[in-house]
This record gives C-alpha cells, structure tokens and sequence, in this order.
C-alpha cells in the first residue's frame, strides 16, 4: 500500500532525480564499475560482483571491486566462467578479503557463479527463466546463491531488504539512463523494481513522509517503491536519485 505524498515533496523529488541522474553519479559509486568493462556479459558480470560487495564504506569496497577487476583483465565474464578466480581465493583460506567475507568465502560465491553460468549461461538468462517481475528476480538470484550455500554474500531469501540485489537489478533494468545499463529491459517491467533500502535510506523516507516508520525490511522496501510509483508512475526507481540528492543536500 502506498503513502500519499504531498504535492510539494513530489515536485521536490522530481526536481532532485532530474539534478541527480547525470553520468556525474557515476564518479564515486560502485555503478562505477561496469561502466569500466566492454560488452553485455562483462558488464553484468562486473555489476553483480560490484554489488554483493559494496556494503560498510566506500573508501574500503571500492579498492577491492577494483582488485578484481584488474585479476580479471576486464574480462569478468571469462575469469568466472572459467575458474579462474581460483588463482586468488581457495576454499579453505580463512583470510579476510573484506569485512564478512573471508578469501573462502569469495571462491564459494565465485563458483557458485560459475556453476550457474555453465547450466544457464549468463546470470541475465537465469532470471529470464526464473522470474517475470522485480520481486521475482530477487527471489530468484537469492535462491540459487543459497543453495550454494553462501548466502553470507547473497541473502538467502527475501526476509531482508536485499538492499545490493535491488540496486544491481536497477542497474540490469532501467534504460535510457546516463548510469544504469537496462540490459535486462526485454524481460523484467522497470515499474516492478523494488528500491534499494538500507536504514540511511529509510529514515530519509520517514524524514519525507514516504513511510511512516519500521525496519528496513523487504516489506518496508515494496512499499516505499509503491509510494514512489504515484511520484514516478513509470519508473519508481528514478525515485533512488532523488532519495540520494535528498541525502546529499540535508
């Protein structure tokens, strides 16, 4: 159920996501990433990696998506697809690569990655034949990492906001955009996408009045996308834009 929202903090939001959606965005943000790699595949792989790592402070993350890129060469799709992540992370190393994740955490995920890309071939062909909305995708992405077995990096269920999964879907949906990619626009409606929430995103929505109060939940996130569908009707993730200039300006 969405919130209604007054007509002034919808032209504020309006205004701000017309400010902030520009390739400047890109200087500093993980979306940084796939914008450093050519073609399709390379470039969702880099975005799916870059995700599940941008977690704590930037100035920490984004060093390390940057390791990986160069061991990659800037051919993320053919270092995962194959192994040859193996070169840098083993299954028993306990070494810490960032915060949560240890280097054996990383080859789990890394090979739970390479095992989907063998059965389906691209992470974006898998949802395809997984999913027919946004929830859905998220459902699906979260599904295969968990049977992996490593859902320290990729939620296990929908339980959590999925802040990371979220924003790597709007990256793979959202066309026509300086920032986000919309390779996945054929198959996943833009106006289904669920918005990245953490707690920093939420109390500036409670701040706005865009929701009342609670967690950063899954549930909190599909109604603060509901509620930005009446300011963006067709595309309620311009909404992420506003919400980060909101931030930037307060």
């Amino acid at each position: 159920m969405s919130t209604s929202v007054d007509t002034a903090t919808a032209q504020l939001l309006r205004d701000l996501a017309e400010r902030y959606e520009t390739a400047d965005f890109i200087i500093g943000d993980p979306s940084y990433w796939m914008h450093q790699v050519e073609g399709a595949e390379n470039q969702e792989a880099m975005a799916f990696i870059a995700s599940v790592l941008s977690y704590g402070s930037r100035k920490q993350f984004m060093p390390k998506i940057g390791q990986l890129l160069q061991w990659s060469g800037g051919e993320m799709d053919r270092w995962l697809r194959n192994g040859d992540f193996a070169q840098h992370f083993r299954p028993d190393d306990k070494g810490c690569f960032y915060r949560l994740y240890n280097n054996g955490c990383m080859y789990q995920f890394f090979s739970a990655y390479s095992q989907l890309m063998e059965r389906h071939g691209t992470l974006g062909k898998y949802v395809r034949a997984n999913a027919s909305d946004g929830l859905g995708a998220v459902e699906a992405i979260c599904r295969h990492f968990a049977s992996a077995g490593v859902s320290v990096v990729v939620p296990k269920d929908t339980t959590s906001a999925c802040k990371r999964v979220c924003m790597f879907l709007r990256w793979m949906v959202r066309s026509g955009s300086p920032v986000d990619l919309g390779l996945w626009a054929g198959f996943i409606d833009r106006r289904t996408l669920i918005m990245p929430l953490d707690t920093h995103v939420l109390s500036q929505s409670v701040r706005l009045g865009l929701l009342t109060s609670g967690t950063a939940s899954m549930s909190a996130a599909r109604r603060l996308s509901d509620t930005l569908a009446t300011i963006f009707p067709d595309d309620p993730l311009r909404g992420d834009f506003a919400l980060f200039g909101y931030g930037v300006n307060n």
